[in-house]
């Protein structure tokens, strides 16, 4: 059972709409500075692991913020988590044009992983909301088509960005997007939430988020340090104890984020 109103026919397609337009962002979040690692490199420094981070700051809390960022929309709300997440994606992609520094740099693309999970999260769960049978399966095509485009034309529209403007237009281009999704997303996504929620399953988020941590981590510093080397071989092993310790808690609490 879900607590909502739902709006009108004409309102659900342009919920629809801010949804995608927030959608279309995150794949141009992942490959737009993928594209400019040089020239960010160029002006920011940064060691090899410091640039490889660039792309994966961004993935790790990404993708660790999802179960956790869906879990919050139904306690709190998702109109309000969504909209939480696109500002501070929008923030974070504003951070990244001004970092002094890679260091910097590193620590707003992984602050606008976490944005980006909420908004996903958010706008995925509000669409669920809204539609339901034939038009629901509809609405999720559009959505994964709108993560498709932004897959597809990002590097090229990233890289004509580049050559005429410079790596920071990048963010003014994902900014845009964000800005409109988020404006659409405030007149007309209603605000829903499960009122059998329990709360957020802290143990789960945590275990998961460690153990994706450990695993990303470890992978990128085996290059550089060879995978026998100690630290690898130790990251590697929390990595391993986190997931197994994930799948513990999920099957033990009463409303798990992965069930």
């Amino acid at each position: 059972m879900t607590l909502m109103t739902r709006t009108g026919p004409a309102g659900r397609w342009l919920v629809l709409l801010s949804v995608c337009l927030a959608a279309m962002t995150m794949p141009l979040s992942f490959t737009g500075p993928a594209v400019a690692l040089s020239r960010i490199a160029a002006d920011l420094g940064g060691s090899p692991l410091a640039l490889n981070w660039v792309t994966n700051a961004f993935m790790l809390t990404f993708g660790a913020g999802l179960m956790a960022a869906g879990a919050l929309a139904d306690n709190h709300g998702r109109k309000r988590i969504f909209l939480a997440g696109l500002a501070v994606y929008l923030l974070a992609a504003l951070g990244c044009m001004l970092a002094p520094d890679i260091v910097w740099f590193d620590m707003f693309r992984a602050l606008q992983g976490i944005g980006g999970a909420a908004a996903f999260a958010g706008g995925a769960s509000a669409l669920a909301q809204e539609f339901d049978g034939q038009s629901r399966l509809r609405a999720f095509s559009f959505l994964g088509t709108s993560f498709g485009i932004g897959l597809a034309f990002g590097p090229v529209a990233s890289g004509l960005l580049i050559d005429t403007f410079g790596w920071r237009a990048i963010f003014l281009l994902v900014a845009a997007l964000g800005v409109a999704a988020a404006a659409l997303g405030l007149r007309t996504v209603t605000e829903s939430r499960d009122p059998d929620a329990t709360g957020l399953d802290w143990a789960g988020a945590g275990t998961f988020t460690i153990a994706l941590a450990a695993l990303t981590y470890g992978v990128l510093q085996a290059p550089q340090s060879g995978w026998a080397a100690p630290f690898v071989l130790a990251l590697l092993g929390v990595a391993a104890v986190g997931f197994a310790a994930f799948v513990i808690v999920e099957r033990r609490v009463r409303r798990p984020m992965l069930d």
